[in-house]
């Protein structure tokens, strides 16, 4: 009796098609695998002897544009898991010049020549829906039933094709929680290198599918044992060793990767898993030996990591989520500092984060704690914190929520340009700092005494907030331009 696995309808339709017409067809990869599992496939692959073009007949909307053979079928499913399945014929692999792509593809009519080319056993295992028969010839279900990742034949081989399957075994292994096996590892260990070949999108795939795996940190940190880490941030591997001061119970890398695992735990975003795994990256460039306070100081670290974090996202092409990342890692010490949290701090930090990230700011502060090695945070200045920041949302944070606008201020004489800004921002000072300031009465009276001041102590009074967050960094940024040529 066959293993019958559970295949959607429209999948099926396209095996069978194909069946039909005369050709073998097999489901592939990673939803043969998943489906073993028990667990939803993500995509779904099918293999065949019918070359490119076949395919493209017995199907009406299609799409070819690659050299490997690969044709996608739209299924008309409202499903995005099945809206396209990608159907690829058998094939034999030529020669990797360059680690990443075959020199040359042959279409082949054996199912075991598809199959040999593989990346790890347990995704190299076919399945065939008409008689529910599989077919593992590099004993991948038993791969699955040790829980390991294990390359297909001689591993060495599989990773000097294609460099970034050394990577992709650590992502699998986290997802699915397998260990590596023992000879895979070695090759992962010493083709690392070969990581430099790949394109940092590839990278950057592999990397975010880690990121939002449930087990981010066991990833990373076997990254890190087998020399992978390097390939992908490599101001994380300066990270280890760096000892912090008697709050915390790790060095900064393990502080950053439980950091992280606790925003994974929590299910929270890619932008908060980012930034709790690069919240205090700037330690490193930061640190001082206080004599006075018998420990080790951090001042400025979160301006310089911020710098740093955003020459990492650049460079892993992760610009579109890099401001938002950014932003939490300049403000991340506001919470950490009871001294701080006053009730104008909290809506100019508000202000400075965007009051749709100041909860987000709040759960990277719980992923700051959580990575010392302490407790969770404290339930009663948890509360304090979140019913401070409720309580200042109702307040005005930015110019556009003044009393009075720039039209106001032309009405009143004032001429149209520069001026109009400095005295709504000088108005906008004073309104974070006493909210009940926000009255059209008030804050008219008070523009018709800024409208009186010269040119230049106008732009000195509503520049001053500027100058003081300028003034608060101007000390950390020369530091990082120093130590780590960030610019």
């Amino acid at each position: 009796m066959g293993t019958k696995l559970p295949i959607p309808k429209e999948v099926k339709s396209l095996h069978e098609t194909l069946r039909r017409a005369g050709y073998e067809a097999y489901l592939v990869g990673g939803c043969v695998r998943d489906l073993l599992l028990k667990r939803e496939p993500k995509d779904w692959d099918i293999t065949t002897n019918a070359t490119p073009e076949k395919i493209q007949e017995l199907f009406a909307e299609t799409f070819y544009e690659n050299k490997f053979g690969t044709v996608g079928v739209v299924t008309g499913s409202d499903d995005p898991r099945i809206k396209v399945v990608e159907i690829t014929p058998y094939r034999i692999e030529g020669k990797y010049s360059d680690a990443r792509r075959p020199d040359e593809v042959t279409f082949s009519e054996k199912l075991e020549d598809d199959l040999r080319r593989r990346d790890f056993t347990i995704n190299a295992i076919a399945y065939g829906p008409a008689k529910s028969e599989l077919v593992d010839l590099h004993d991948g279900e038993e791969d699955l039933r040790r829980r390991l990742v294990r390359a297909v034949g001689n591993p060495d081989d599989r990773f000097k094709e294609d460099a970034l399957r050394t990577l992709r075994a650590i992502r699998i292994s986290a997802e699915l929680d397998f260990a590596i096996e023992a000879k895979t590892a070695t090759a992962i260990a010493n083709d690392a290198p070969l990581l430099e070949k790949i394109s940092r999108e590839r990278v950057r795939d592999e990397f975010w599918r880690i990121l939002m795996s449930d087990r981010p940190m066991q990833a990373l940190y076997v990254a890190q044992k087998l020399g992978i880490l390097r390939y992908i941030i490599p101001e994380l591997v300066e990270a280890i060793g760096v000892q912090q001061n008697q709050a915390h119970a790790y060095d900064v890398f393990e502080h950053l990767l439980r950091s992280l695992q606790h925003a994974a735990d929590k299910k929270w975003s890619f932008e908060i898993r980012l930034a709790a795994l690069l919240h205090d990256i700037g330690k490193s460039a930061s640190r001082r030996w206080s004599d006075e306070k018998k420990d080790w100081t951090f001042h400025g670290h979160e301006v310089i990591g911020a710098r740093m974090a955003e020459k990492i996202l650049k460079d892993l092409r992760l610009e579109s989520r890099s401001k938002t990342v950014v932003t939490l890692i300049r403000w991340h010490m506001f919470f950490s500092d009871p001294e701080k949290v006053t009730l104008s701090a909290v809506r100019r930090t508000i202000r400075n984060v965007g009051a749709e990230h100041i909860k987000d700011l709040l759960n990277l502060r719980i992923c700051d704690r959580i990575g010392t090695g302490r407790p969770k945070e404290q339930p009663f200045r948890l509360r304090k914190y979140m019913s401070m920041v409720d309580e200042a949302m109702r307040d005005p944070i930015s110019v556009s929520m003044l009393a009075i606008d720039g039209t106001h201020l032309i009405e009143m004489g004032e001429t149209a340009g520069p001026r109009i800004g400095w005295i709504l921002h000088a108005l906008l000072e004073e309104v974070l700092d006493d909210p009940k300031k926000n009255t059209s009465e008030y804050l008219e009276t008070r523009a018709r005494e800024l409208t009186q001041l010269s040119e230049k102590e106008l732009q000195k009074l509503g520049e001053a907030g500027k100058e003081r967050k300028e003034g608060e960094e101007e000390t950390a940024v020369e530091e990082l331009r120093k130590k780590h040529h960030v610019h």
